[in-house]
């Protein structure tokens, strides 16, 4: 069951929503700036995230999953948010540049259908970042924030998600290493410094960056068919057999 929109809201208007507002919302402008010029598409409740991307972005929205719930957004201006059903999205093909999914993926009830529709919507060249409750993290045990509730994930099962779906893994990082707790909301940026060095599997959510998955035929007499990547990733990661490489931030040095 979906948490509500107005649970969501009131999480981030607490001193525990807010500092996670700014972790998160760090990684994604990190990954892809001021996002000038492209069209952009928030799919959950990814609304605390996407305020930074309005001034330069050709176009924001906001889909809602019809089981959570909309809220008006933004608060300033004419509204840019949609209540939607989550396996069948009411938007062209290939229509958006980036595509942020922030609390929609742990309470679906069909993560792999709902990540093939983020798939179709995407341009060719776009890029999509999954936020999602990490297993090992203390936020996925914590009832009182969003991230407490549905599935949590680890790094292989967001992989092995995205793949399924048509989208090919190209980069991660990892947010929310301060413990989920009001008392902490104020030290959280030095948590996140010290806990990216320390203990960086213990982060409370992974983001995962993916592209569409493109092919290319190689000239007859070949014999096979070549994957290729898609332009535009945030930095070159070599490819690997079973999972992608850290793109967000360089490898934390070991302790």
């Amino acid at each position: 069951m979906r948490r509500d929109v107005l649970e969501l809201r009131a999480f981030y208007a607490s001193p525990r929503g807010a500092a996670a507002r700014e972790m998160l919302g760090r990684k994604v402008v990190e990954a892809w700036g001021d996002a000038a010029g492209l069209d952009v598409l928030g799919l959950g409740y990814a609304t605390p995230f996407l305020g930074s991307l309005r001034a330069r972005a050709r176009r924001v929205i906001a889909a809602m999953p019809e089981a959570q719930g909309v809220e008006v957004w933004p608060g300033d201006g004419r509204n840019l948010a949609f209540l939607a059903d989550e396996f069948a999205l009411p938007l062209a093909n290939a229509l958006f540049d980036r595509i942020l999914c922030v609390h929609v993926l742990e309470e679906s009830e069909g993560a792999a259908a709902l990540l093939t529709e983020v798939c179709r919507v995407l341009a060719p060249s776009g890029r999509v970042i999954v936020a999602a409750a990490a297993r090992n993290g203390l936020w996925s045990n914590a009832e009182g924030t969003p991230f407490g509730h549905g599935r949590p994930f680890t790094r292989g099962q967001l992989e092995t998600l995205l793949r399924e779906a048509g989208l090919e893994p190209t980069g991660y990082t990892r947010a929310l290493y301060a413990p989920p707790f009001a008392w902490a909301a104020g030290w959280a940026d030095g948590f996140e410094q010290v806990g990216a060095r320390l203990w960086p599997g213990f982060a409370g959510v992974i983001l995962m960056e993916a592209v569409k998955q493109t092919f290319a035929v190689k000239p007859r007499g070949s014999g096979a068919r070549v994957r290729r990547r898609a332009p535009g990733l945030l930095a070159p990661v070599p490819a690997t057999r079973n999972s992608a490489r850290k793109a967000f931030d360089p490898d934390p040095p070991r302790a």
